[in-house]
């Protein structure tokens, strides 16, 4: 994303605020709370768009207001912000050393959790762990941790053992649970290394055990380490720990013989993607064991309602797709129907919280050689959509799909008082492509703005990004009334907050933010964290 516009809006921003400030005959003074936002906005901006001097500049300036308490006369304002005049005046001629960019990261970086309630030390973890190129959510409640953990699916998770409403090694008896048949690195830590405390940890599951305070090269190191040893794992193993069956790594190779037997034979082929029907409401009503139970139970299900020449794989969260060989559409719609029949009388649970459930399908039939695995794979999922869409419980065919799919809408909300900041946030998002996902951007200069707007009651996925410090009514407080009046499931959240305060970050997270991110931030970065988290979103 080219930087040279954005850095020119920033210098004539500049340029129209000093001149309003300076060349305005009635104003004698100005608030001090007025230069402190000023301030704040450049070198929040400044240091997104690595201009490395005017970042320093602001932020010695901004130190200085922040703490002043009286307002400004406008000889004295003018004298202490002369330099940043200057700069303003004469950028084209300044030589501005640059400071190093990030290396642009991807979407599919590993992504770690801290769960930790001492927020000093998951500012610094995540920081640390950041410079490395890896994504890191932090947590510092319990109950928010475990439930992002489950929506998350984190590469490597890393817990202190001593956390005030459970200790660590409650949370991580609840995580093993779910991982027994899951290879996520478990690491605790704590101040208190003796014996049976280390001894417990890894009794329990916990696959290394640090030391606080921490050697911060040395954790870095290790935590390499165990994504390496997880990456390794994940590409050799092709059967899906949880429902025993084969994996999406397995997809290829067995693509290609698809394909080949439609050849070999000169008939065709139908690839079927099933998807349970409103799953999160049973993590969320009945705990994730009970959902795994029901996932495990459904992959066993279809396995039994299938032929021996049919391949079973798990796509991911609960999806599965089925390469049925030498078979049409109308076959294969068929054995769905009876099956989701006989699924949705099957009961879950014990007793009084005993339920059923269904699914939805979308399937295509190939006739032809050419087409790929992943033109497969989207085609039969825009069937599957339409499922979706038209009332679920039904099985829809992609062949015979013509212009009935319309994209899911995830409304995105941007509420920032810098205009330059929402222009560079809508151009991230607007470059952001998902399938069967149009994202609908608005941004507002403030949260009165943003709550006037009625926004929150459109219908569908929320994706909000707040800052910290605005006037009006700052990101905790819009977060705030958010959390009060919407459901948490449908509206997710990013700060951007422009110091690494405790108290901010400590009650962001406290209020139900799903990530933060601190000014200034790389572009690059920003947009790879906010792809993940929206891919995360829609799973």
């Amino acid at each position: 994303m080219p930087l040279d516009k954005y850095k020119n809006l920033l210098i004539k921003k500049m340029k129209q605020q000093l001149v309003n400030w300076f060349e305005n005959e009635e104003m004698q003074v100005v608030d001090n709370i007025d230069v402190y936002r000023f301030l704040h906005s450049i070198k929040g901006t400044s240091g997104t768009l690595d201009m490395d001097n005017l970042y320093q500049l602001s932020n010695k300036l901004l130190n200085i207001a922040a703490q002043r308490t009286e307002s400004w006369k406008k000889a004295e304002l003018r004298e202490f912000l002369y330099e940043l005049a200057e700069i303003s005046w004469d950028y084209e001629q300044i030589n501005e050393k640059l400071s190093s960019v990030s290396k642009e990261r991807m979407a599919n970086i590993p992504l770690i959790q801290i769960i930790d309630d001492d927020i000093s030390m998951l500012i610094f973890l995540k920081d640390n762990l950041e410079k490395k190129g890896w994504m890191v959510i932090a947590n510092t409640e319990v109950d928010k941790a475990i439930a992002q953990y489950y929506d998350m699916h984190p590469d490597c998770i890393i817990i202190d053992v001593n956390l005030p409403e459970k200790s660590g090694f409650e949370v991580l008896s609840n995580l093993e649970q779910h991982t027994n048949r899951y290879f996520v690195p478990k690491i605790m830590f704590s101040i208190n290394n003796d014996r049976e405390t280390r001894i417990k940890a890894f009794k329990m599951g916990a696959d290394d055990f640090i030391e606080k305070p921490i050697d911060i090269e040395e954790f870095l190191i290790r935590i390499e380490r165990h994504l390496e040893r997880k990456e390794v794992f994940d590409q050799s193993v092709l059967i899906d720990e949880l429902t025993q069956v084969y994996n999406r790594k397995f997809l290829g190779d067995s693509y290609n013989r698809f394909i080949s037997d439609i050849i070999r034979t000169n008939t065709a082929g139908t690839i079927a993607i099933l998807d349970i029907d409103y799953f999160k409401k049973v993590n969320d009503s009945h705990g994730h064991v009970m959902g795994d139970r029901v996932l495990a139970d459904f992959a066993q299900f279809i396995k039994k309602n299938i032929r021996n020449t049919d391949t079973l794989f798990r796509y991911g969260g609960e999806e599965f797709i089925v390469f049925f060989q030498r078979a049409f559409e109308s076959d294969v719609k068929e054995i769905l129907t009876r099956m989701l029949e006989r699924f949705s009388a099957i009961k879950f649970g014990e007793g009084k919280d005993k339920f059923s459930l269904s699914f939805s399908a979308g399937i295509y039939t190939i006739a032809n050689k050419e087409i790929d695995l992943q033109t497969a794979i989207k085609t039969a999922d825009e069937a599957l959509y339409l499922a979706k869409k038209n009332g679920r419980a039904r099985i829809e065919s992609a062949n015979q799909i013509q212009n009935e799919l319309a994209k899911r809408v995830m409304h995105v909300s941007i509420v920032d008082d810098d205009a330059l900041i929402r222009s560079i946030l809508i151009n991230i998002f607007n470059s952001i492509s998902l399938d069967y996902i149009t994202l609908d951007i608005v941004a507002y200069e403030d949260g009165m703005q943003f709550f006037h707007s009625n926004r929150l009651k459109e219908t569908g996925l929320h994706f909000l990004v707040l800052d910290g410090i605005m006037p009006v009514m700052d990101g905790l407080e819009i977060l705030q009334k958010v959390r009060k009046t919407t459901s948490k499931q449908s509206v997710h959240v990013l700060m951007l907050t422009g110091r690494k305060s405790e108290h901010d970050i400590a009650e962001a997270l406290r209020l139900g933010a799903d990530d933060y991110v601190t000014k200034p931030f790389s572009l690059t970065e920003l947009q790879a964290r906010i792809t993940r988290l929206i891919k995360r979103m829609v799973q």
